[in-house]
Formats: C-alpha cells, sequence, structure tokens
C-alpha cells in the first residue's frame, strides 16, 4: 500500500480538530453582530457540494439580521452534516463569508492484524464504506463497534487503531490496525452464601464453565455478559425445583484480571429455607357450567418438597386442560404463602378469565444459520392462537434447552388493534458441532482410542449428524447415526444407525464376532419425561476364528446368522442430570422380537431401573437393578451372540462374561437365557479440590445368570446368587468419566471367573 501523509486519530485529536474551527470563527462572529443586515451570502471552498445545499444548513439568508445565535447555530449545522473538517464564518462589509473545508471522500476501508474475526464480519458493523464521507466522529463511534465485537468474542485486551492515508482529489483510504490480544476465559466461578449446595453441585447448573485446557472446542469459557444473566435465571430454577423459594441472586459480578486476559466471576446468593408444600388449592373463578376436574393434573402434592418446575408443570397442564374444554382466554396465577418458620409453603392456582388477545404475528431475528421453522415449531402457541403468558414462557425454555442458542430473549408488544400482540424473538446463534477424542486402557477392550464428531444442527435445520469411531485391542467399532427430531413436521424423532462392530471374545468364550448392520427408530413423548421409542433393525452376525480346543458348544455356532427384529423401548426417567445424576429416579422396559425374516427367532424382554438419593451434600446413594429373558421361537437355540453375559462393568468383581454358564472342560463363557443383577452404591467425595472432578464409591453388586440351551455333563449352569463388593475411584476426565473399581467375589459358583481391579470408561445406567 503506498503511503502519503500518516494521520494518527484519537478521541482528543477529533474533539481537538472539530472544535478548533468553531473557536476561530467566534471572533469573526462577534464582528458580523456589529449591526446589519446581511446583504450576501457568499461559499468558499466547497468541491463536491453545492453552494445551495452548504446555504440550506446555514439556515441565513440575505435580509436576515447579523445575530450572534443565528450565526452559532448556523455553525453547528454544518458541523452537525459531517461534510466539512472545517467551517469559518466572515463578516466583509455587508456580506457574510461561508468559508468551508469538506470532509474528504473515502475510497477504501481496510483491516489489518484481524485473524480472529473475518473482514466481512467487520464490514457489517462499520459505518465508514467505500465513498462514504469522512468523519472523526464516525471513526471514532466505528472504533467502539469493532472493540465491541472483540469483546462479545471474549478478547477485552483489543486494541483498534485507525489511520488515514491521503490520496488526490480529496480522497483517503482508511485502515483500522487491530491488535486482537488473548481471549479472556472465564478462570474462576466463585459463589457467596451457598450453604445448602456446594460450588461444584452449582457450577454445573450455569451454562458458562470455568476454562480448562482441553475445553478448546467449546466456548462456554468465554466471558459474556447476556449468558451471565441467563446463569443467574439458571441459578434460580435450580433453587426453585430444589424447594428453596426465597432464593435470590444478590449480585452477579466479572472482575476482569489486571492483564485483562481473565475473568473471575463472583455470585452472591441468598438460598432462604427449603420449604414444604402446605395445602394446594386450585380456585376457578372460570364462568360456565361445564368446568374440568383440574386436582387430576396438579403435580403439585401436599407434603412434597416445593419445587418450582412442578408448579410451572402443573400450569401448563391446567392451561391445556381448560383449553380442551373451550377456555382459550384463561390467566392461572399461582399464587405462594410462605411460612419461615414452618418452613411451608401454602400454594393456590387462582384461575381468572384472561383478556381475549391474539397472536398477530411472531417476528424471528438473529437466525442467521438456523431455520425459521426450527424455531417456529418449538412455539406452544402460533400466529392466531390466543396469547398465553405460561405457554410463551415455556416455549423460552423449549428454546434454550436445544443447545443451539446462546441467548433467547422473547418480547411482545400491541399488534395493529387492541386484541392483538405481536412476539418477537431474538437468538444470537452459538457453534453447534463437537470434535470430541479419547485414548485410554480398559480391562474389558484393552488400549483403545475414540474419534467422535457431532453435528446438532446440520445445515440449521435441527437435525442430528453424528460419527463415532472406537479403535481397542479387542473392539472395534464404527456408527454412522442421522436423526430427525420432527419428523413430517410432528414431534417425532426419527434416525437410522449405521454400524459395524469387531470383537475379540478369544479370552472369555475362543471366538471372534463381526456384526455389521442398519437400525431405524423412531421416538416421542407420551409425557414431559415419559419416552417410548420403536425401531426395526437388521444386521449380520459371524462367529469366526474358533480353534479346535474350544468347547464344541462355541464350535457348532461358527458362522453367520441374519437377525431381523422389532422392538420397542418405553421409558421414564426423572432424573437431574443424566450424566452425573444426584436425585431421581430412572426406569425403562424393552421388548425385541426375531423373525421377521433372517434366520434367528426370539423374544426378548429387559427391563431396567436406577434409583438416586443425596443423603448429604455431595453423598449419593444409588440403587440399580436390571432384568432379562429371551426364548426361541418354535424350540430354536438362542446363538451365543443374542445372550446375555455378566461381568467386568456389568458385574465387578468378576471378569468380563465371568458370571455364568461355562464349559468346564474350556472355560468357555456360553452366556444365558435369564439374569438380573443389582447393585447399591455410596459416592462420596475424597477431600481433593472440585475441579479435579475425583471422587469415591462403595459398592455392592449381586445377581446371576443362568439357562444355556447348550446343556451335556461338562456345562456348568446355575442360578445360585453371586454377591462382589468394593470400593471405586471416579474422575470426570476431559475425556469422559473413568472410573477404577476394586472388588471382591464374596459368593461365586467354582465355574465363575474372578477379577480384583477393573478400568472402565463411560457411566453405568
Amino acid at each position: 500500500m503506498k503511503m502519503r501523509g500518516y494521520i494518527f486519530l484519537s478521541a482528543l485529536c477529533s474533539f481537538a480538530l472539530a472544535g478548533a474551527p468553531a473557536l476561530a470563527a467566534a471572533p469573526q462572529a462577534g464582528q458580523a453582530v456589529s449591526g446589519g443586515v446581511i446583504g450576501g451570502i457568499a461559499v468558499e471552498g466547497n468541491q463536491r457540494i453545492e453552494s445551495a445545499t452548504v446555504l440550506s444548513y446555514l439556515g441565513l439568508k440575505p435580509g436576515d439580521k447579523f445575530s450572534q445565535d443565528d450565526i452559532d447555530a448556523g455553525l453547528k449545522n454544518l458541523f452537525a452534516t459531517g461534510f466539512f473538517a472545517d467551517v469559518q464564518l466572515l463578516r466583509q462589509g455587508n456580506t457574510l463569508l461561508v468559508r468551508v473545508v469538506e470532509n474528504p471522500i473515502i475510497s477504501k476501508v481496510a483491516f489489518e492484524g484481524n485473524d480472529k474475526i473475518e473482514t466481512k464480519d467487520l464490514e457489517k458493523e462499520v459505518e465508514l464504506k467505500p465513498r462514504s464521507i469522512f468523519s472523526q466522529d464516525k471513526v471514532a463511534s466505528d472504533v467502539k463497534r469493532i472493540l465491541d465485537i472483540y469483546r462479545r468474542s471474549g478478547r477485552y485486551n483489543a486494541a483498534v487503531e485507525p489511520k488515514i492515508i491521503k490520496e488526490d482529489q480529496n480522497r483517503v483510504d482508511l485502515v483500522y490496525e487491530i491488535t486482537e490480544g488473548p481471549t479472556a476465559k472465564v478462570a474462576k466461578i466463585s459463589f457467596i452464601g451457598n450453604d445448602h449446595f456446594d460450588g461444584d453441585t452449582l457450577r454445573k447448573t450455569l451454562r458458562t464453565e470455568e476454562t480448562r485446557w482441553y475445553k478448546f472446542l467449546t466456548d462456554n469459557d468465554k466471558f459474556d455478559p447476556d449468558r451471565l444473566q441467563f446463569d443467574q435465571e439458571l441459578l434460580r430454577r435450580f433453587y426453585a425445583n430444589e424447594g428453596y423459594a426465597d432464593f435470590q441472586v444478590k449480585s452477579a459480578n466479572a472482575e476482569l484480571s489486571p492483564n485483562r486476559d481473565a475473568f473471575y466471576l463472583t455470585f452472591v446468593v441468598e438460598e432462604g429455607p427449603q420449604y414444604t408444600f402446605g395445602e394446594v388449592k386450585v380456585v376457578n373463578e372460570l364462568q360456565g357450567k361445564d368446568k374440568p376436574d383440574l386436582d387430576k393434573v396438579v403435580t403439585t402434592k401436599t407434603g412434597k418438597t416445593y419445587d418450582g418446575s412442578k408448579v410451572e408443570d402443573s400450569v401448563d397442564a391446567m392451561t391445556k386442560e381448560l383449553g380442551n374444554y373451550g377456555y382459550a382466554f384463561v390467566d392461572i396465577q399461582p399464587r405462594l404463602e410462605r411460612d419461615k418458620e414452618k418452613k411451608i409453603a401454602t400454594l393456590t392456582y387462582v384461575i381468572k378469565p384472561g383478556p381475549r388477545v391474539y397472536v398477530e404475528r411472531i417476528n424471528i431475528t438473529g437466525n442467521v444459520r438456523t431455520l425459521d421453522e426450527v424455531i417456529r415449531r418449538e412455539f406452544r402457541l402460533n400466529e392466531g392462537d390466543p396469547y398465553n403468558a405460561a405457554l410463551l414462557q415455556r416455549t423460552e425454555q423449549r428454546l434454550n434447552n436445544l443447545g443451539f442458542f446462546e441467548k433467547v430473549n422473547i418480547k411482545d408488544e400491541p399488534g395493529s388493534a387492541p386484541d392483538k400482540t405481536v412476539i418477537n424473538v431474538d437468538v444470537k446463534e452459538k457453534s453447534t458441532g463437537e470434535i470430541n477424542l479419547g485414548a485410554g486402557y480398559s480391562t474389558t477392550d484393552g488400549a483403545l482410542g475414540n474419534l467422535g464428531i457431532k453435528e446438532s444442527n446440520l445445515m440449521g435445520t435441527g437435525q442430528e449428524l453424528k460419527a463415532n469411531f472406537v479403535l481397542a485391542s479387542l473392539r472395534r467399532d464404527a456408527e454412522l447415526s442421522f436423526t430427525n427430531p420432527y419428523f413430517m413436521d410432528r414431534e417425532v424423532a426419527a434416525g437410522f444407525d449405521i454400524f459395524k462392530t469387531y470383537e475379540d471374545f478369544s479370552s472369555e468364550s475362543s471366538y471372534i464376532s463381526n456384526i455389521e448392520g442398519v437400525t431405524l427408530r423412531g421416538s416421542y413423548s407420551l409425557q414431559e419425561k415419559l419416552q417410548h421409542t420403536v425401531y426395526y433393525t437388521v444386521h449380520r452376525n459371524t462367529i469366526s476364528d474358533v480353534p479346535s480346543t474350544a468347547s464344541i458348544y462355541i464350535q457348532e455356532q461358527a458362522g453367520t446368522n441374519t437377525t431381523s427384529a422389532v422392538g420397542q423401548t418405553l421409558a421414564y426417567d426423572q432424573r437431574d442430570n443424566k450424566q452425573s445424576p444426584t436425585k431421581g429416579y430412572f426406569a425403562s422396559i424393552t421388548q425385541e422380537a426375531a423373525g421377521l425374516g433372517g434366520t434367528d427367532k426370539y423374544l426378548k424382554h429387559e427391563v431396567k431401573t436406577s434409583y438416586y438419593y443425596p443423603i448429604a451434600p455431595k453423598w449419593i446413594m444409588s440403587v440399580l437393578g436390571s432384568g432379562g429373558y429371551i426364548y426361541g421361537f418354535n424350540g430354536q437355540n438362542i446363538r451365543i451372540t443374542n445372550r446375555f453375559f455378566l461381568g467386568g462393568n456389568s458385574f465387578r468383581g468378576f471378569q468380563e462374561a465371568g458370571v455364568g454358564p461355562h464349559d468346564i472342560t474350556t472355560l468357555d463363557a456360553l452366556g444365558g437365557n435369564e439374569y438380573y443383577e443389582g447393585t447399591a452404591e455410596l459416592r462420596f467425595p475424597v477431600g481433593l479440590p472440585d475441579e479435579l472432578g475425583v471422587s469415591g464409591a462403595l459398592f455392592t453388586d449381586a445377581g446371576s445368570l443362568w439357562h444355556t440351551d447348550d446343556s451335556g455333563p461338562n456345562v456348568a449352569d446355575s442360578n445360585a446368587l453371586r454377591l462382589s463388593t468394593g470400593v471405586s475411584v471416579l474422575w470426570t476426565s476431559p475425556f469422559g468419566p473413568i472410573r477404577i473399581d476394586f472388588a471382591h467375589a464374596v459368593l461365586k459358583q467354582s465355574e465363575d471367573r474372578t477379577q480384583l481391579i477393573n478400568f472402565s470408561f463411560g457411566t453405568r445406567f
């Protein structure tokens, strides 16, 4: 770039250059007001701007009196246009001389030093464009806009230095030299006033996260003022759901470090007492003979711990029930009367006729990538529907739960008529792509590596596409999955899974398994927590590499079979967190029938359940149980690839497939057709800092596996109870949950194979 006449700009010089002409003109204006009438007005120095345009902004004309106030006003008007770098008003006899110096025209606007933010994004924000008139005030304004962009991206140490390069014909090139600086990450999140929940528990409720070296694929550790507001709402919801109806966030402070590269967030909270529901009443003030029984849909019950989410669910359920009876315009107000001494909250739902207001229009802004329909389908009310504040609040929660947006802001404003309202939705999108890398060791699979790629908002449609690859010493998996959460514009999540699995069972059962196939699935919600899934799967199962020394029952099954099966799962999930639950329960039942084509013909049932209860802060008691049964149609034997196995991660203290039927001659595990297994576990802190994510657990596993279709004198098949007990070390690592179990088999059979130490990845269901 050719440099001719560098001029450095700043807020100070901008003020000085703009203010100097006015001061210089003041004495001239003072001479002009000595009296008399303006005989004529002459304009000098203008090149592009017509004299008539200058006079129109001046606001004076021949015949007007020379007036100090009028000339000062004209001077201000001319500077306010932004067209001029200098203006002087001089009196020559009875002539008013307007002498101007025009601001140059901008030939080019350039940005230098911007690596993290693209030039096209900066160009959208600045006001000055090529062929626009240069203005020092606008330059200062654009500098502020650029700095705001960098602050929104977490770079609070950014600096912008504007420079102009003079060209001929009163033209300039404008260059913004940018020093981006490091990203200001959230180094620490602290809480003051939290007596009932520790900081680690509260940090998990926030969208903002503390920075760690492994969080380079997410931006949740960047400071965002808008996200800070959302975090306060998340804290309020958490405490309200735990019974603390008086909870308040007294302040949320963000302190920037001296070198401006880190933030320290401090939430000052006031928890208040934990309430129990007292009397729960419904007062229905609606007119009409046909009124529904609303007590049956209310989920808040006397004697239970106060739960704000159940209050919202009850309002939603009553609104829907009343709508079914034709009451479209209702106003349900939950009124809470607190007794702080007794810690009882009396709840009254007051139902009144609401104003007859309809949704005229829904405007959506801010979604550059996400399609409008993805946002609109989360709305619990549509254009033309009766306006309902509860349903609008529910809509905002659903949009936040998508995980596509950093910020969701919904406001309503008056429509074109008194009975109409316009809903404005403004969203701020965030990155929805993820890449997960993992490496480690498991006693089940040996050394392993994992690569996962996931896009949760594929091409802005809300659809999910993910691929996962596992490479281990004894196992290799490849899976491609696709899910459309609104199949055929209905609230049905439909998708498919294509998979290929290689597993080496040589040490357990003297064979290698290869499975490849596809699954088609669809799921929908029967209730908020109740999910129903149906699926069809077809896969080819190959048993190979069976040595001559293997059990004869394994040798007989060598070869390839095809499974074609339909199934369904009904699951109820009331846990507070699916990955690391601290309270609540989960239950599911699955049935699968094979025989629609293929060679395998069977019916399989399996149930799973778990319950979590906090007995003290960070001390979590859990009880887990499962059981299954499979039998073949028309007397067909169940192949080993379809049987149940216990051991390793599923039954600690025993080797993988170490429990149940075995060939006592070769010690090969044969699997079983029936099983049950239960676990009681107490998880507790070990005294290390919360940031390390390390905890301990005491556990007891009990169960049995029996009933194999292979029968003979050399087959051991017993339904006797097995029991183990032990201790675990758990680590919430950057690559996922990792645990080490030390277990001792207390009750066992002679054919069972035990194991003292077990390494595992992931969580138990």
